[in-house]
């Protein structure tokens, strides 16, 4: 079933990693796809190739989702090039391990920036095709943002802003929007396939492994095609290791 036919969507950091099987889950459902890179143009450009293949037209835009000037003029390429947004995916996103007594104020400001100053202004400049269209929204936070890790204080910081902007938006937004948030928890991205610190988690975990790419991308499908009446919530996709 093809239940995004005839609609847009746009994925931040869309090129690799989550944001592209973000792009992939939602070009099968049948979406028109637009993503955003800051820098991995290479992947950026095979990811689009891939999403063509599903036979829905897609767009690659370069934008830092820091800065208003770049996010205002993608969001004006998107309407250009595909006619109007229904789904904004607020995935691009910082991540990094420090101490706190080691975090720069460098450090804190970039993380921000990147995880709840970008959707911000992504979700802004997209506030008025949204609307036109009974949008929605859709936030990537993280587990780190309901549970304190100490060695990410400002990875955490960062992601609880965007859990709580998500809230806000589903007020501010209503009822035009639906603004929903897909929280992952430890995720193998087949990256590090031997390393330890997953084997661990996934022990922990109370469903005996840890998430995937397409758990994520599946979360987001949900809120992409799910009544517009539910907004405002935080979907934790963690096999349950919130609970532990």
């Amino acid at each position: 079933m093809q239940e995004l036919k005839g609609k847009t969507a746009v994925i931040t950091g869309g090129a690799r990693r989550i944001g592209r099987d973000i792009a992939l889950e939602l070009a099968r459902a049948g979406a028109d796809i637009a993503i955003t890179f800051n820098t991995s143009d290479k992947e950026a450009r095979k990811t689009v190739v891939e999403i063509g293949g599903l036979g829905v037209r897609a767009v690659a835009l370069q934008c830092d989702v820091r800065e208003e000037a770049s996010v205002a003029s993608a969001i004006s390429e998107v309407k250009r090039e595909l006619g109007g947004i229904d789904v904004l995916v607020n995935n691009a996103g910082a991540y990094e391990t420090v101490d706190f007594d080691k975090i720069t104020v460098a450090q804190w400001d970039d993380m921000f920036a990147t995880n709840a100053r970008g959707p911000f202004l992504m979700s802004r400049a997209a506030t008025r095709e949204l609307r036109k269209r009974k949008g929605r929204i859709i936030n990537i936070g993280s587990l780190g943002g309901i549970r304190p890790w100490a060695s990410h204080a400002h990875y955490c910081a960062s992601k609880a802003a965007l859990h709580m902007l998500t809230a806000t938006m589903a007020k501010a937004l209503a009822p035009d929007i639906a603004v929903n948030c897909v929280a992952p928890g430890m995720i193998d991205a087949q990256e590090k396939k031997d390393s330890e610190n997953l084997r661990k988690f996934a022990k922990k975990t109370p469903m005996q492994r840890n998430g995937t790419l397409a758990d994520v991308a599946a979360a987001v499908k949900f809120f992409a095609i799910a009544p517009h009446f539910i907004t405002g919530q935080v979907l934790a996709v963690d096999g349950g290791l919130g609970l532990v």
